[in-house]
């Protein structure tokens, strides 16, 4: 059985997260220590625990020590079994981490699936909703995959209470990708997300972007989720390219000004634009793993941070592929798995 230190490179859950999806692809199973050792709470915490859950549950998995504050898990794997599934965090916790926990194993499965997630749709510290259906599954469904998805409530930190429902055709088998080009950016496009609170919010956000980066006022979205359970705020900036899409996000926050969110919204698109580059810095550590499953590709991207090459640390201790990250020049790196 594979043993895994869960302290390893940056040490968070993403090491576990990986760690099942590989799991449930290749029928291996683990047993990995030191769970997110150095956080402030270390163990499984509620989201991490319900992708455990999740991944055992599509697979009729046998799972020993998973708890909440678990440091210590095995996970064996029996056979993946499709279906119509629901699954609740219970927090604010990412829907979107446990999404991409299940979705590369069921697109294996040998019928199609559907997956319901409650808890977190808007979170800080993972991708959004929008990041999801504007830049992960149309990547994914260039690979061959055939995926949907709809977010049906909008959750924000602390209450979470969102969902959001994803329709899964199986594929034989994921396609390399090859994504060495942005192309010409299309459009820029700004949308700012209020549950509950003042209008004048997103409207001093939008402000900030339509000033920074020369954006027209057709270009900026207001959006009042009046279904979320309580208040939240997150801005969006969405770069469609030639050949493939990026959204920025930025979270408010009680005393933190409008205009402070807006700002860093504006200094990481304008990052991301300068290094001219398709693939920006969140998306190429996910994207490593769905190359891996697919048997090869490439993409370049900004300097690799220590999640991206933790990630692929993880990836190692499961399987031979060959990953390599090369600096190009002072911006852009290639990443190439074969």
């Amino acid at each position: 059985m594979l043993t895994i230190n869960g302290d390893m490179g940056e040490g968070g859950g993403q090491i576990l997260r990986t760690a099942l999806t590989l799991s449930l692809c290749l029928g291996r199973a683990f047993r990995i220590v030191h769970i997110r050792k150095r956080r402030k709470k270390p163990g499984l915490r509620p989201q991490h625990l319900a992708a455990v859950e999740a991944a055992a549950a599509i697979s009729r998995a046998d799972v020993h020590g998973a708890g909440r504050g678990a440091q210590e898990i095995v996970f064996s794997p029996n056979k993946l079994t499709p279906g119509d599934y629901r699954f609740d965090i219970g927090t604010a916790g990412s829907t979107s981490l446990v999404l991409q926990t299940l979705l590369p194993a069921l697109l294996t499965a040998p019928a199609p699936s559907r997956v319901t997630l409650l808890g977190g749709t808007h979170n800080p510290l993972a991708p959004t909703f929008e990041f999801l259906d504007y830049v992960y599954l149309p990547l994914l469904r260039r690979m061959g995959a055939r995926v949907t998805a709809r977010l049906d409530r909008a959750g924000f930190y602390p209450l979470g209470g969102g969902s959001m429902t994803v329709e899964i055709e199986p594929v034989a088998q994921l396609q390399p990708l090859t994504l060495l080009e942005r192309g010409k950016i299309q459009s820029l496009t700004a949308h700012a997300l209020l549950a509950h609170l003042p209008e004048h919010i997103a409207q001093r956000e939008l402000q900030v972007l339509q000033t920074e980066l020369q954006l027209d006022r057709s270009k900026l979205h207001t959006h009042l989720l009046d279904n979320a359970q309580g208040q939240g705020n997150a801005l969006l900036l969405v770069i469609e390219s030639e050949h493939c899409n990026e959204v920025i996000s930025g979270f408010g926050r009680r005393g933190l000004r409008a205009e402070k969110v807006a700002q860093q919204v504006v200094d990481d698109a304008r990052r991301y634009l300068d290094a001219s580059v398709p693939v920006g810095q969140h998306l190429a550590d996910q994207l490593i793993l769905l190359l891996v499953l697919a048997g090869g590709g490439s993409y370049r991207t900004l300097e690799p941070d220590s999640h991206t090459r933790t990630n692929i640390d993880a990836i190692r201790v499961f399987t031979e592929a060959e990953i390599r990250c090369d600096q190009e020049d002072s911006k852009r790196w290639r990443v190439a798995v074969h």
